[in-house]
Order: structure tokens, then sequence, then C-alpha cells
């Protein structure tokens, strides 16, 4: 199965939440991060909280203690060892920041099962976690309307995309749940498979937008499912 890629989203489909939110309920932050959202792009608010835990003394090993205690389905970790050991190139497109999704997929002895991780970037600086964007908004646009400043996962497709002929790459496997994983859904062409979580916003945004979703849409409820479908879809394919 060497020909497939299979592209994970993180938040809400690897794992059963939102790893930002999920550290800020813990440490009691949440309250104040939305106050401050309406200010502030949600990186540089990250960074910011993330300064403020080790303000209060809060230490890095804290914050992975909580990450390591991030819900996930039991069938998620089988779903991605199965999928790895059959050979699929397996990747994580995500919004999150990579010291949470290295910390959790670690935890979980996965995070070897992934060839490439593209997130936004994060750093130990001073004992502090130190969050920022993945695309520098600042300097330039990325010109894309569908997708918040930080990241546009449709152009991240489009570069994978185009590394894969001479990788070997045949079809792509997309799975994800929120807003963010529509652009990369218009991306996909029409050997590919898109995965969206029922319930979530992705899937509504392809019921309505069914005409321009090229790729053969199957949705999935819960990690029983995603590793049903997933592992379907890799045979048949």
């Amino acid at each position: 199965m060497a020909e497939i890629m299979v592209i994970f989203d993180f938040d809400s489909t690897i794992i059963e939440c939102d790893s930002d939110n999920w550290v800020l309920d813990d440490t009691a932050l949440t309250q104040n991060f939305y106050q401050l959202l309406p200010t502030m792009h949600w990186n540089p608010l990250m960074d910011r909280m993330m300064k403020e835990l080790h303000s209060q003394g809060k230490t890095i090993e804290d914050i992975v203690e909580i990450l390591k205690r991030t819900p996930m389905h039991p069938c998620i970790v089988p779903a991605i060892e199965a999928a790895y050991s059959l050979g699929c190139d397996l990747k994580i497109v995500s919004d999150a920041n990579i010291f949470f999704i290295e910390t959790i997929l670690k935890h979980h002895g996965v995070w070897n099962c992934f060839s490439e991780i593209i997130c936004n970037p994060s750093h130990v600086k001073e004992g502090s976690l130190n969050i920022c964007p993945y695309h520098d908004y600042l300097k330039s646009s990325h010109g894309c309307n569908l997708c918040p400043p930080n990241m546009c996962k449709g152009v991240v497709i489009e570069r994978i995309q185009n590394s894969m002929a001479g990788a070997g790459k045949k079809k792509v496997i997309y799975l994800g749940d929120g807003n963010g994983d529509f652009c990369p859904s218009l991306k996909l062409k029409e050997n590919d498979y898109l995965m969206p979580r029922t319930g979530f916003p992705l899937c509504d945004l392809v019921s309505k937008n069914s005409t321009k979703i090229k790729a053969e849409v199957h949705g999935w409820r819960d990690g029983k499912e995603l590793q049903h479908v997933l592992l379907h879809l890799i045979n048949k394919a």
C-alpha cells in the first residue's frame, strides 16, 4: 500500500478534543483566553497563555502530564498502527502545535508512524512553551479566505500533491472534522478519499458543497468507525 498517503487532522480526529482547549480547561485559563480572543489571533494568544502558566509556576512537565491525559478513542492507535504496517505513508496536517502533538503521539507510541507533521511550530525557551504560527501572517497573507490566517491547509495539500508523483504515491485519504479541513477537501482529486467526521463542521460543509468535492466521501462517527472505514479504504485501494 506504499502508493497510499493517509493525511490526518489532529484535534477531534486523532484525539477527542481540541488540544489547546484541553490544556486551557485543565489549567483554569479558558475564561481568560476567550475574554481576550476578540482582541488577538489564536496562536499569539495561546503563546501568551503558556507564558501565563509559566508565571504561575507551571512547568513544562506539568503541561506534559496534562497532555498525557488527553482523551483518545481506544481504536485510534490500532488504526494508525495498522495503516502504517500496511505500508501507507502517514502524515498529520493540523492547526495544533508540534509540542502538544508530539507529546501525545509519543505517549501513545505512534510518533514514529508519521513521516511528516505539518503544524504550528513551538519550542521551549527559559522554561516556557513558545507557540508560533505556521504561516507568518504578519509578513504576508496566504490568500485563502476559507482558512485561518496562520495556516491554509489547502496550500499544504497542494504542496504534498506536487511531491506525490515523484514519490510514487497515487491516492490520498484525508481525515478531518473542522472548518479548516474544508479547503484541503476541495483540493482532493477524483481517485482520493475524504473521511469527514459525522456531526462536525466539515461534514456539514461537505454536504452543503457536495458538487465541489471530487473525492469519494466516507463519514465516520467515532474511533471505531474511523478504524473500520480507514482500513476498508486502504484495502479497497
